[in-house]
């Protein structure tokens, strides 16, 4: 009996320790080029990687300074993360914002701040970067 119990503590202490992740895909854009918002306290692999798979997707990148509007440009994307100490550093948050002429056309969140003893959100942040694009961007329609 007490083996019992011991499962179900851990498994309940285990599933209370959710990771969460939501996103929802842009359409497709007349334009090739997408603007990304600088977002200096987010550690510069998030950017290098986000450029990168955006690149890979055929779409033409341009880093602009963070006083720029979402407005700026016909696509113009914002992102924000953070990472946390747990045994080791892990991004324990990301969020990436996509506007078309201003207007919000697409999100991807990954939310790992309620992960607690869940081993899964020791994860390599570019990759959860890569995935995140890659779902929240469709390929270009002749790339």
């Amino acid at each position: 009996m007490t083996k019992h119990l011991l499962l179900l503590a851990a498994t309940l202490a285990i599933s209370g320790c959710a990771i969460h992740q939501k996103v929802s895909p842009v359409g497709q854009f007349q334009v090739k080029q997408i603007c990304i918002i600088e977002n200096s306290a987010v550690r510069e692999g998030f950017l290098s990687a986000y450029r990168l798979t955006l690149a890979e997707k055929g779409y033409d990148v341009r880093v602009i300074p963070k006083s720029a509007s979402p407005s700026d440009c016909a696509v113009t994307s914002t992102y924000t993360a953070n990472w946390r100490w747990d045994l080791a550093l892990y991004m324990a948050y990301a969020e990436i914002k996509v506007y078309n002429n201003g207007k919000l056309a697409g999100e991807a969140v990954y939310n790992a701040m309620g992960g607690g003893a869940n081993p899964n959100k020791f994860i390599r942040g570019e990759e959860k970067v890569k995935e995140l694009v890659n779902e929240l961007f469709p390929s270009r329609a002749g790339s």
